[in-house]
């Protein structure tokens, strides 16, 4: 059986793969089996931070696990220790736990959160405000805080103590703090799976107030925002906050498992010795790799994130097919006029690997994409759109 065969006869059926197999890459361009060449406008889901085989990534790693792949959290390691203080440093948070996953790091936002109201007001104070058409993740935790019912159809009964208010809407939050004992605020300043959609920067800033004023912990989910996706190292960083809790993952590591839980000084004390744990979390290869990449995430690459992030809007504006273009810094989604999976279906045909989110066609490119690549992308997006 070849790759496809085996995958279907084994693997349990939970993806819906497009017909592509990719054996190979170098920077934002990969292969199928064939030799044929596919632009990656995806990286994985915005995890191949600096494209495949990435050479300093290589070498990071390649170091690391010729001198131990893993020890238990009953150790200490340098690189988990080293890429905890990178993390303080270029956030101002206080303290870091790491996990696996983005869903990880956002149970562990969670967990900080209602101990902070349990340690300070009692059991009651429990209730997770989260917002309609949100994400964040696939445990039954994070689905019950995800604001999307058609993710929680088939996993009743989820996690309690979750309630979802609509985007944008002070009221709604407002009314839901008076209504409900609240522990903590969660938002994504940018609803990638929801669509592509930047929350308002009044309604993120109004959030700061409110919940400051409430004694609420604020976490903001940057498992796909951060890492410079945005043009700015976090998201948040674009709206002149600073929130208690920063959950961060996918592109983090540049392609290993690895997810991350930031703490600010109000929260760095939450979780003592035995309120949280992970077996993989912060092996030191994953976090050698997540070193290599926080280290060149620097002022320089994020005006190149924002200037190709401006070439990317302006060409999809106006064009034939395209009604509206959404995102920020190179997470970008287009509303086309075709199906969005027609569209993606052409591109792959081209020469191009795109991704879904809802209606739109979504783009993730690595933030280090060359631009005269990412040109000749645009060109084909562009092409099948109409």
């Amino acid at each position: 059986m070849d790759t496809k065969e085996l995958d279907k006869t084994y693997v349990a059926g939970t993806y819906k793969r497009f017909p592509v197999e990719i054996v190979s890459g170098k920077g934002s361009v990969v292969k199928d089996p064939s030799g044929k060449e596919y632009i990656d406008m995806g990286s994985g889901i915005g995890v191949t931070s600096f494209g495949i085989a990435d050479e300093i990534w290589q070498k990071a790693i390649t170091e690391q696990i010729s001198k131990v792949q893993h020890m238990s959290n009953l150790y200490y390691t340098q690189p988990c220790a080293e890429l905890a203080k990178l993390l303080c440093e270029k956030t101002g948070m206080s303290k870091v736990f790491f996990s696996n996953s983005g869903a990880e790091a956002n149970e562990c936002a969670i967990k900080v959160g209602r101990k902070y109201a349990f340690d300070k007001y009692g059991a009651a104070r429990h209730t997770i405000i989260t917002l309609e058409n949100s994400f964040h993740g696939r445990t039954l935790t994070t689905l019950a805080a995800t604001g999307q019912d058609h993710y929680h159809e088939l996993f009743q009964p989820l996690t309690p103590g979750f309630v979802s208010v609509p985007a944008n809407d002070i009221s709604a939050l407002k009314a839901a703090i008076e209504k409900y004992s609240v522990a903590a605020v969660m938002i994504e300043c940018i609803q990638g799976e929801g669509g592509v959609l930047p929350l308002d920067a009044s309604y993120i800033k109004a959030v700061r107030k409110i919940t400051e004023e409430n004694d609420i912990i604020m976490i903001v989910d940057e498992v796909q925002t951060g890492n410079g996706r945005t043009g700015e190292l976090y998201s948040y960083m674009n709206f002149g906050i600073k929130p208690d809790v920063v959950s961060t993952a996918k592109g983090l590591a540049g392609g290993l498992p690895l997810g991350a839980t930031l703490l600010s000084e109000k929260c760095q004390s939450v979780l003592g010795f035995g309120d949280h744990g992970s077996t993989f979390g912060g092996n030191p290869v994953s976090c050698a790799a997540a070193v290599s990449i926080l280290k060149r995430i620097d002022d320089k690459l994020l005006q190149e994130v924002k200037q190709k992030s401006s070439f990317v809007f302006d060409a999809f504006k106006n064009a034939p097919g395209v009604e509206s273009v959404s995102g920020l810094g190179l997470m970008i989604g287009i509303k086309t006029t075709k199906p969005a999976s027609d569209v993606v279906a052409k591109c792959m045909e081209n020469g191009v690997l795109c991704l879904t989110a809802k209606d739109k066609v979504r783009l993730l490119p690595a933030l280090n994409i060359p631009m005269e690549v990412l040109k000749k992308a645009v060109e084909i997006i562009k092409a099948a759109c109409v």
